[in-house]
């Protein structure tokens, strides 16, 4: 049976920000992630597939309301250019900075606006253990199609919540030791952290935001060898060695 046109305008619309945030509704493609999502305890609200992929799912499929479709319409409500086999409509779960374990190692994200970076970044915090990133109001979302894409099925383990960061950062035992990544700071190798560290990534141009600086209890820097002429690291790989380190 073929999608209706208002079922395909549905899904559609889950392209776009505004709806996923009115309906708590997104898209994940892909063998591996949608597998991943069906093992998981978030929620499947549909799920799309070609007949190849449905056949080789159906012991599993009696659990999620599921339409066989052509891999003409899988493409008309993709996000791809060249769609997977399967797309899923995912219920968000809701949760917020009241929800950070502050027991535990956190990675805070000021200002990350590109959503490869955020999915890569998301991916190789699940990588190094570490399980939880705050992310500042003004982030590019996890529900982004591109993000949920770049993160290869790692936001199911990884707790990624939007909010105020200076308002996190004002509510916190003064136990806790906040760094900051700069340009100018102490060499992270040289850094001890402890089980209740916090490490703040600032944005891929602007750094940290100027009302979240003063409350860094240390600044720390990934050392620069000499006689090189870039200025800065990608936002994901830095965040890649803060994570190594941060998560040892």
């Amino acid at each position: 049976m073929s999608l209706s046109k208002k079922q395909i305008a549905n899904i559609k619309q889950l392209h776009q920000k505004k709806f996923r945030e009115l309906s708590g509704l997104f898209i994940v493609e892909g063998e591996k992630s949608v597998s991943e999502v069906m093992k998981s305890n978030w929620e499947i609200a549909s799920l799309y597939a070609v007949p190849e992929w449905v056949e080789r799912h159906s012991m599993l499929l009696a659990n999620f309301v599921h339409y066989t479709v052509s891999q003409e319409e899988l493409e008309r409500i993709s996000c791809l250019r060249t769609p997977q086999e399967v797309i899923a409509v995912v219920r968000k779960i809701e949760a917020g900075s009241s929800d950070i374990d502050t027991t535990s190692p956190l990675l805070i994200l000021d200002g990350i606006r590109d959503p490869g970076n955020m999915g890569t970044i998301i991916r190789t915090a699940d990588w190094f253990g570490i399980a939880q990133i705050l992310c500042s109001e003004d982030s590019v979302e996890l529900t982004n199609p591109k993000v949920i894409q770049a993160t290869m099925g790692s936001f199911l383990r990884v707790k990624v919540v939007h909010g105020n960061i200076v308002d996190f950062l004002n509510n916190l035992s003064p136990k806790q030791n906040v760094y900051g990544t700069f340009m100018e700071g102490k060499p992270i190798q040289e850094v001890v952290f402890n089980p209740t560290d916090i490490v703040i990534i600032g944005n891929e141009g602007k750094g940290i935001s100027e009302n979240v600086t003063p409350l860094i209890s240390e600044r720390i820097t990934i050392p620069h060898p000499a006689n090189r002429e870039t200025e800065s690291l990608n936002a994901s790989i830095a965040a890649g060695i803060v994570l190594y380190e941060l998560g040892k």
